[in-house]
């Protein structure tokens, strides 16, 4: 899933490669993906894109007259930049990946894909996105710009968990179930730790850590072609989706706690005092 970092490298990349340009047309060939009728895909034709940015995970690419196209990439959801596309025909609704392209006047734009059976990948046509698409109307804090009293204001008035509390987009915006596992890894903190009993060495600690694993993924991703981030994402990792490789501070193995329909990643040694952590399936969790 795309998280901060790549979301950020995408809107940076369309700023660079699409800013300036005006749409020939957007088609859409997922009317699931698309969430709103009004206004029309016809009506950012001809309009010119001015800005590029995001709100946590969501893309937005803004046009002229105040016309935003959102997105939310989901879980296997990606934006692919073509300097040119192989055919003038529109799409077939219903065939192949694209859910949505963007035609661009010089020949160039871009596809909206996802893998896979279960479609997630939702775009939004809106003139006012902190109004009309509601995942960003819950969003907390973001993530990566959040002073230390907002991050630990935040942390602290969810109580749960610290893996699934990083992940709530209403606690914090923008980190998901990578990132977390890199900064738990890198703050020495438990996955399973209570966000509610934390010292304030530990909130400064974690804050730290989060400013740290974001700022250096989004350094190491700002400039990418869109089609290198999911690779530069995978070896910028320390102990996520590394299962049984050594951590690279301490050299133990990287141990893993699985669920129905994900997984999370961490080192005993830096993190859990050297105590493996039970697998919830099994048996009760060990903080």
């Amino acid at each position: 899933m795309p998280e901060l970092p790549e979301v950020e490298a995408l809107a940076a990349y369309l700023r660079d490669r699409a800013v300036g340009h005006r749409v020939q047309r957007l088609e859409v060939a997922s009317f699931s993906a698309l969430k709103t009728y009004d206004p029309a895909p016809s009506a950012i034709a001809g309009k010119e894109i001015v800005d590029a940015g995001r709100h946590g995970k969501f893309l937005d690419i803004t046009f002229d007259g105040g016309v935003h196209l959102v997105v939310h990439l989901s879980r296997a959801g990606w934006l692919h930049y073509r300097d040119a596309f192989a055919s003038a025909a529109p799409l077939k609704p219903g065939k192949g990946p694209i859910a949505v392209r963007v035609r661009l006047d010089d020949g160039s734009g871009f596809d909206l894909t996802e893998a896979g059976t279960q479609k997630r990948l939702a775009a939004y046509l809106v003139t006012d996105p902190a109004a009309m698409v509601p995942g960003i109307a819950k969003l907390g804090p973001d993530a990566l710009t959040a002073d230390e009293a907002t991050f630990a204001a935040a942390v602290r008035g969810r109580r749960g968990q610290l893996k699934g509390v990083l992940k709530d987009q209403a606690v914090l915006a923008g980190i998901g179930n990578a990132y977390s596992d890199e900064i738990l890894h890198a703050a020495k903190l438990s996955p399973f730790a209570m966000s509610d009993r934390l010292t304030d060495a530990q909130v400064a600690t974690l804050h730290e850590a989060t400013q740290t694993v974001l700022n250096d993924a989004v350094g190491r991703s700002v400039g990418q072609k869109a089609a290198e981030l999911k690779g530069e994402k995978r070896s910028g990792m320390k102990v996520h989706a590394r299962t049984g490789l050594p951590c690279p501070v301490c050299g133990d193995n990287v141990r893993e706690v699985s669920f129905a329909d994900s997984s999370l990643q961490y080192c005993p040694t830096c993190q859990t005092g050297g105590k493996p952590l039970a697998d919830r399936r099994l048996s009760r969790l060990v903080r």
